[in-house]
């Protein structure tokens, strides 16, 4: 017993005084120079700025200000949940949320594998940075070109459609309130496939060479590799991707939904971003809105601990 004291004693770190802290910090300068301004960022712009959550509980006056407007408790929250629109928004939130994981969480990966099997590095490079375009291209352009594609008079799609008499007449496909989430989801997979990819393929860029050559000798054949080699290495940074993906569950963004949506779709478009948007913005309710934005702040962080936890026990990959 006193031997296990011991050693942990041993294995303890010497606590260092305040001069001998001073000295290593002098030492470190180079490194800490370039952490501090990040960190002095965050504080600035993602700590204090969460003053402003007060007035969730707060019926917010603006001339009365943050700390005199006078408090409401849980009522804007109560409020949000007993609106007769929670369900439907939350259904739509939800349903292009889970499907945007089923679909469009591996497509970034399975580029990236397929993309690791390319051997002429200029056509590659080229793949590269074709795919990384749209995503710095706004939804507000992108949109509009999705829109066009599908346009019923001149669309591309349509074009394509009733020249192969697969459909006899244009279809409005943006008006089909049944086609809108597959429609979104694949706009998002097409938008961002690439810049999702960097990822993996520098996670990929560091598996070692000796394992694809031990494969090789062993008889495996590229799709043996990618499965047995390449996804294993991988896995988890996968795994710590897949736990932010389900983390941001409520997140469907703002400016492609409302680039895309119309009156005839309405029933299937309106998520909780542009409902926020429409009733608590443009209405001024701001309580309101930070409400429920904080309600979808504490569903991400539980969803964070939850989807941690599982990976920990199943995958022993975490963040934490």
């Amino acid at each position: 017993m006193d031997g296990a004291v011991n050693a942990k004693q041993r294995v303890r770190a010497p606590r260092l005084s305040a001069s001998g802290r001073w000295l290593r910090f002098k030492s470190q300068f180079a490194l800490q120079s370039m952490v501090w301004p990040g960190i002095l960022f965050l504080l600035l712009f993602s700590y204090v700025p969460m003053y402003g959550i007060l007035i969730a509980f707060k019926n917010y006056d603006l001339f009365l200000g943050v700390m005199n407007s006078p408090w409401v408790g849980f009522t804007h929250f109560q409020e949000f949940v007993s609106d007769p629109n929670f369900l439907n928004v939350l259904r739509n939130t939800l349903a292009m949320n889970l499907l945007g994981l089923v679909l469009g969480f591996p497509a970034p990966i399975v580029f990236a594998l397929f993309l690791n099997e390319l051997n002429k590095k200029r056509f590659k490079s080229f793949v590269q940075t074709i795919s990384y375009l749209p995503h710095f291209v706004s939804w507000v352009i992108f949109g509009g070109l999705v829109l066009t594609v599908l346009s019923p008079s001149n669309g591309i799609l349509n074009l394509l459609l009733t020249s192969m008499h697969i459909i006899d007449e244009p279809i409005n496909f943006v008006a089909k309130p049944h086609l809108f989430w597959m429609i979104m989801v694949s706009a998002e997979i097409l938008k961002g496939i690439g810049w999702g990819a960097i990822i993996y393929i520098a996670a990929i860029a560091g598996v070692d060479q000796e394992m694809y050559d031990a494969a090789k000798i062993d008889g495996a054949g590229r799709f043996q590799r990618m499965w047995y080699v390449t996804l294993p290495a991988i896995m988890g940074t996968v795994v710590i991707m897949l736990i932010f993906a389900i983390s941001s569950i409520l997140n469907t963004g703002f400016e492609q939904i409302m680039v895309m949506q119309n009156p005839l779709n309405l029933d299937v478009s309106e998520t909780i971003d542009t409902y926020v948007y429409k009733v608590g913005l443009r209405q001024m309710r701001y309580s309101y809105s930070t409400a429920v934005g904080l309600a979808k702040s504490v569903v991400a962080l539980i969803l964070l601990f939850a989807a941690n936890y599982i990976s920990r026990k199943v995958t022993d990959n975490s963040l934490f």
